[in-house]
């Protein structure tokens, strides 16, 4: 989710982008990934949200809260790289 996020904002605030639209992208992109990932994880889309409730819980929600920080960041440097190296371009 977080590559396919990282793209949409890439695609819509970049060069040759009508950026009059960007925002409305972003947001409807925002809201289908909360709205799909809800249903699958949970979706903590901000890592310190769920850091804060894991702290709290202790247990096995600490023992994952790892992952919320390390997904994301590898999926956001997924999505960088198909934009970068030009593999999204139209």
């Amino acid at each position: 989710m977080t590559a396919l996020f990282t793209t949409v904002i890439l695609g819509s605030t970049g060069e040759g982008a009508n950026t009059a639209f960007a925002g409305l992208a972003i947001g409807i992109t925002l809201a289908v990934i909360h709205i799909v990932g809800i249903q699958v994880t949970g979706v903590s889309v901000n890592p310190a949200r769920s850091f804060g409730p894991a702290i709290l819980l202790g247990g096995k929600a600490l023992s994952q809260l790892w992952l919320f920080f390390v997904a994301p960041a590898i999926g956001a440097a997924i999505g960088g790289a198909l934009f970068r190296f030009k593999l999204l371009a139209a």
